[in-house]
């Protein structure tokens, strides 16, 4: 791997901490068990809140990437997002255990959670310049790999000198929740000490850059032009729709699968954290595994074993009542989760037409957000109307097969 292949990869590791502790398995929980009236009704409230994070990804992600094409601020735009990543997570630390705090966290994690998404645009527009066309699933894989790692290393540090200390270190008081809190603080250090490598050693790409206004306003037109030239090309548009499905499943459940364990199977904060290392260990390893054959075995069917996979474990997941089952099912169903991601992000750096890359890779987390509402809400209206976890969770197993299906009718092709 090239020095600048790495300084890309490198970045998975540095923002692979605010979906791992944020979003996923502690500050999630917190939410749900610490701030929340009751956990069901902060499952609730935090589909809501992704629900809104998404509708707001989806309008501003396919601009944002037009401009990053036009105007080469790419690394500014990224920069900046990552700023804003950072801050909005730091202030989750002021979030107390009370009903009375929610709003601030669901604010405070939702324009967090918007400034990332937006930021990854910037950040996969980069492959196809840091990795040959023979390596971009080596590359992509290996990245995402080196992802759980950094997120696996996060939720390490937070059990270790955080949560389990009793009394806590650096007189934090877990009376308060502050020793939890402090995984927030922990985070936006986190993704601002480790985020810098990929802006000093991946440049924008070269030739003219425009003013911001001239960008804009041709990033409009782009951006019109692609959205309406979509049915003229099937193999993208299709595989943008199967990944808008099996996106909203996979979103949905990195967003509640610590939510579901916390309330289903009774685990505390620490055991969530256990739960968080041990699922980031086998999903690392699966993401890189695969990315060391995905370049033989093919973007598309690498994507389709891993969703069948998820599937079939996901559901029986969800019928166990056993926490020793739970955790084996949880832990093989790790393996295929990245995989499924990695190689979708390969899959549309092959099928991208050069000078498009950034704008195209805005209709990837378009598709991945502009039905991102539907997830957590099918999940939130679904457990509020039958009071049941297990059912709300359901509902992400529809999501996986649904894209699954669509993408199996997809023949990948460039341009």
């Amino acid at each position: 791997m090239t020095r600048k292949a790495f300084a890309w990869a490198s970045f998975d590791w540095a923002n692979s901490a605010f979906p791992t502790v944020v979003s996923t398995f502690v500050i999630a929980a917190y939410f749900t068990q610490g701030v929340a009236p009751d956990p069901a009704t902060g499952q609730a409230q935090w589909g809501w809140m992704q629900t809104l994070a998404a509708l707001a990804i989806a309008v501003l992600s396919p601009l944002l990437g037009a401009i990053a094409d036009r105007g080469g601020h790419r690394r500014a735009l990224l920069a900046g997002c990552t700023l804003v990543t950072a801050i909005f997570t730091a202030l989750v630390w002021y979030a107390e255990p009370n009903a009375s705090w929610a709003l601030w966290l669901l604010v405070c994690v939702g324009i967090a959670t918007v400034a990332f998404e937006l930021g990854t645009v910037f950040y996969n527009s980069m492959l196809p310049e840091v990795a040959a066309p023979a390596q971009i699933g080596r590359v992509s894989g290996l990245a995402w790999g080196l992802g759980y790692a950094g997120g696996l290393a996060c939720l390490a540090v937070s059990l270790v000198l955080l949560v389990q200390p009793d009394p806590a270190l650096f007189g934090l008081d877990r009376s308060q929740s502050e020793h939890v809190r402090a995984t927030a603080l922990l985070v936006a250090a986190w993704t601002v000490v480790f985020g810098w490598p990929v802006l000093a050693f991946v440049p924008d790409q070269p030739g003219q850059r425009l003013s911001i206004r001239a960008a804009v306003t041709g990033a409009v037109a782009e951006t019109k032009n692609l959205l309406r030239g979509l049915p003229r090309r099937p193999a993208m548009m299709r595989f943008l729709i199967a990944r808008l499905f099996y996106t909203d499943g996979l979103n949905t459940l990195f967003a509640f699968g610590a939510v579901f364990a916390a309330g289903v199977h009774g685990m505390d904060f620490e055991e969530i954290l256990l739960f968080g290392i041990a699922l980031n260990v086998t999903a690392g390893l699966g993401a890189a595994g695969f990315g060391l054959v995905e370049d033989r075995l093919g973007s598309k069917p690498t994507v389709m074993i891993a969703l069948v996979a998820m599937i079939a474990l996901g559901t029986a997941l969800l019928l166990t009542d056993s926490k020793a089952v739970f955790w084996g099912m949880a832990m093989a169903l790790g393996i295929f989760m990245g995989p499924a991601q990695a190689a979708s992000r390969a899959l549309m750096a092959r099928m991208a037409p050069e000078g498009e890359i950034a704008a195209h890779f805005g209709l990837f987390a378009l598709s991945g957000r502009i039905t991102g509402f539907l997830g957590p809400a099918a999940l939130a209206a679904v457990t509020a109307a039958t009071g049941s976890q297990r059912a709300g969770m359901a509902t992400v197993l529809v999501f996986l097969a649904v894209g699954a299906a669509i993408l199996a009718t997809v023949r990948p092709v460039r341009g």
